[in-house]
């Protein structure tokens, strides 16, 4: 079954769609060049499918496409970021600690 994302802004939120159902969300606000992303979430009843995974990655490509930082105070979000290390300049170099992403130079 088809994976899509899409934003639903009147929402503030992401969702992904498996087929025509909706599985997961991702909630954001959006201030000036930033975007705070506070929460995901995923049905249980399909979990282990990699649709977490993919909701964060059709976010943060969202969030690169509108030339925004993010704010990634969901855990899950920081997870995929720690694993994803191309994806760190999206947060911006001085939150990075905040968010325990600093790391070294490359």
């Amino acid at each position: 079954m088809h994976m899509k994302v899409v934003d639903v802004p009147e929402r503030g939120r992401f969702e992904i769609l498996l087929g025509d159902r909706v599985v997961g969300l991702a909630s954001y606000h959006v201030d000036g060049s930033t975007m705070t992303l506070p929460h995901t979430e995923v049905d249980p009843s399909v979990g282990g499918r990699g649709i977490g995974t993919a909701l964060v990655s059709g976010v943060l490509s969202a969030a690169r496409e509108r030339g925004l930082t993010v704010l990634p105070y969901c855990s899950f979000v920081r997870h995929y970021i720690q694993q994803h290390p191309e994806e760190m300049d999206l947060v911006a170099a001085d939150d990075r600690p905040h968010f325990g992403l600093a790391t070294a130079d490359r």
